[in-house]
């Protein structure tokens, strides 16, 4: 009796959003959104009490659902966002003549992320990786009239299309080996055997890999995410926030398999490792506050994957919570954001001296040092490295020009950024358990990592302060347009799904994919 009280718990959460989405698309009369939010909020006791008598009164689950810690964070976290969008959007899309289209469909994706987080059964899993795309396809046709938020809805299915077929035969593959549809049965067998995986799960392992590759809107296939900036912000920070991040999740909970698969972890390793650096790079050079969230989001991403093929798929989970809860506020916040950025602007650029770049350095190292020992801590030192480049930049642009006060606030956020990042990161791990799939340090991938590094923190520091040299203008040209890595995906996508816009003799389709070019670059 106790698996069904709690299944039932659990299952009230998708089922509630349905049918507010049901009911809300029933209705003539604009929604405020205010019942929405009860909705939610009744979701969150349902959640809290679910994992209640789970975790503290050991209740059971029915064998197609799963509450482990991973999904905990993940649920909490996206009830949590959820709540924050409706809160917001109350106000924002107040006046919208499609205002209740937009409720519909956005409570239809939360309901079909909601079942891929909870679902331990690989049919229901894809089911609902499949129609998190389509309500969001919905989301972003949402201004039907804009011709670069058709383009990228248009991408968007495409991809999104190929992503689900290789997750089908990814899934197919394991239920034939393993003859059970139970993700919880397949990745314990994984965690357990210790012969090396055959040809078949080297497959499936690859062909998971590469579509949390494509969710995750990692180069060259990234247009897409760069040119939804043209649907309603809400939008754009549902699928920043709690879409776009389940690339990660998919590798987390395969993560026994995935880890074991080296080639599925040299395709994350060198496509998410170079996304990670160019779009890092490619982002600087942006002038709309949106776009460059947008570039920053495939950064992360990217990042975010390195790690799981680090075998740190605690900092992944990490990185995943961290970054969803501030890309939410990046983009509802985006409006003040262009301010701000105005005002950075205007602020002139110095570039360090060399002593202030060496006693940045030195006391990073000192920091990121103590706190690696305090940690006791095994395996690669690249994610180390990332941290204390970022602190010396930080400390760096501090030194010289400011006051001994500032420094001194400068160097107390340092010390609490890194301490609570190993909290952080201790916790995370003491959740997962999956430290054994770690790599060393120094290993290949290891060493791979931090050449990238590397490379991204040199040429960062010659777009900054070296930006008058004519091979970093040319270099900064090229980035601007996003080494023109999208425009054969664009051109195939208007060949595939032409866009047909009304003709109001403004728009000339004929040369429609250079605009659209010519607009993505800003």
């Amino acid at each position: 009796m106790s698996e069904y009280i709690i299944s039932l718990l659990l299952l009230i959460m998708p089922l509630s959003t349905f049918i507010a989405a049901w009911l809300i698309g029933q209705q003539s009369r604009a929604s405020n959104g205010h019942v929405l939010f009860k909705v939610m909020v009744f979701n969150s006791i349902a959640f809290i009490t679910a994992i209640t008598l789970h975790q503290i009164y050991a209740f059971d689950l029915l064998s197609f659902l799963s509450l482990t810690m991973t999904r905990i964070i993940m649920l909490g976290l996206i009830l949590f966002i959820t709540l924050i969008l409706i809160r917001f959007c109350k106000h924002y899309m107040q006046g919208e003549p499609r205002v209740n289209y937009f409720w519909r469909w956005l409570l239809l994706t939360i309901t079909a992320v909601l079942v891929v987080v909870m679902s331990n059964h690989l049919a229901l899993f894809w089911l609902g990786w499949v129609a998190i795309s389509l309500a969001l396809h919905k989301l972003l046709m949402f201004y039907p009239e804009r011709p670069r938020a058709v383009l990228a809805a248009h991408k968007k299915f495409i991809v999104a299309r190929v992503a689900e077929s290789l997750l089908l035969i990814a899934f197919g593959i394991l239920w034939f080996i393993h003859n059970s549809l139970y993700i919880t049965d397949i990745t314990a067998f994984y965690n357990t055997t210790t012969q090396p995986l055959s040809f078949a799960e080297q497959v499936a392992a690859f062909l998971i890999a590469f579509a949390a590759l494509i969710k995750c809107a990692q180069l060259p296939i990234h247009g897409w995410l760069i040119k939804v900036v043209e649907v309603p912000t809400p939008v754009s920070a549902l699928l920043h926030a709690g879409v776009i991040n389940l690339g990660g999740f998919l590798l987390i909970l395969f993560a026994p398999l995935f880890i074991q698969a080296s080639a599925a972890q040299w395709l994350i390793l060198i496509v998410a490792g170079l996304t990670t650096v160019i779009s890092a790079l490619i982002m600087t050079t942006r002038i709309s506050v949106k776009v460059r969230l947008a570039w920053s989001t495939s950064a992360q991403m990217g990042l975010m994957l390195v790690e799981c093929a680090l075998g740190l798929f605690e900092l992944a989970l990490l990185h995943l919570v961290t970054h969803s809860t501030y890309k939410a506020f990046a983009f509802l916040n985006s409006g003040n954001g262009v301010n701000e950025d105005l005002i950075r602007r205007h602020i002139p650029k110095q570039s360090p001296t060399c002593f202030a770049w060496l006693t940045g350095a030195l006391i990073s190292i000192i920091i990121v040092g103590a706190a690696w020992v305090i940690s006791s801590y095994q395996g690669a030192v690249s994610i180390w490295l990332l941290l204390a480049s970022a602190l010396t930049i930080l400390l760096a642009n501090q030194h010289g020009t400011a006051t001994a006060k500032t420094r001194s606030k400068k160097l107390l956020i340092a010390l609490l950024v890194v301490f609570s990042y190993v909290a952080a990161k201790n916790i995370f791990a003491f959740a997962l358990t999956l430290e054994q799939w770690r790599e060393p340090a120094f290993s290949l991938a290891d060493s791979w990592v931090i050449a990238l590094i590397l490379t991204l923190m040199i040429a960062s520091y010659y777009l900054r302060y070296q930006s008058w040299r004519p091979q970093v203008k040319s270099l900064s040209t090229l980035l601007f347009a996003g080494l023109y890595l999208d425009e054969w995906f664009t051109r195939l996508t208007l060949k595939i799904w032409p866009i047909n816009l009304p003709n109001n003799g403004h728009t000339d389709l004929k040369n429609h994919a250079a605009g659209i070019t010519i607009e993505e670059s800003k």
